[in-house]
């Protein structure tokens, strides 16, 4: 299977943030949040795939806890940067003797940034709870990551549109 065959056969389109998604999963039921809109689903999944020609899924915070699972092809590099702005790296796959990690759980109000360093493809599974809602996406403006995080900006610029 490749890239084109996963795009097709899982419906995934592009996304905002870099690579293909494709929304799998919606909870009917819905609990009250202080957010925007007030009420959120319960949980949403996705499959996300990062690819050769899209390799990057550009820095972001959303407000809910996300958890990224590792389903096939390539290895997926993750930056997170936490709100105290200590910055973590961890690599999503299945290699344990590398240190690869299956899945990874990001907190909500953390940035994260993900790339694909080789292959032809990484494909991933993402479940969000309270369930994913643009309005609780921030991404990333070169301009705050400069002033607010100077001694990171080299090695995230490359994450952060400009």
């Amino acid at each position: 299977m490749n890239k084109y065959d996963l795009i097709k056969q899982l419906s995934l389109v592009e996304h905002i943030e870099g690579g293909y998604f494709s929304e799998t999963y919606r909870s009917k039921n819905a609990i009250p949040t202080d957010r925007e809109g007030k009420e959120r689903a319960v949980l949403t999944s996705i499959y996300y795939l990062l690819t050769d020609d899209r390799p990057i899924d550009r820095l972001h915070k959303n407000k809910s806890d996300i958890i990224h699972y590792f389903h096939a092809g390539s290895p997926v590099t993750y930056f997170i940067l936490d709100p105290d702005g200590h910055l973590n790296k961890v690599k999503l796959g299945l290699d344990l003797t590398k240190g690869e990690l299956p899945q990874l759980l990001v907190p909500g109000g953390c940035w994260k940034a993900a790339v694909l360093e080789e292959g032809e493809f990484g494909l991933l599974g993402e479940a969000v709870a309270p369930g994913f809602d643009y309005r609780d996406m921030e991404i990333a403006r070169a301009d705050y990551f400069r002033s607010h995080f100077p001694d990171l900006w080299d090695e995230l610029a490359p994450y952060i549109e400009k």
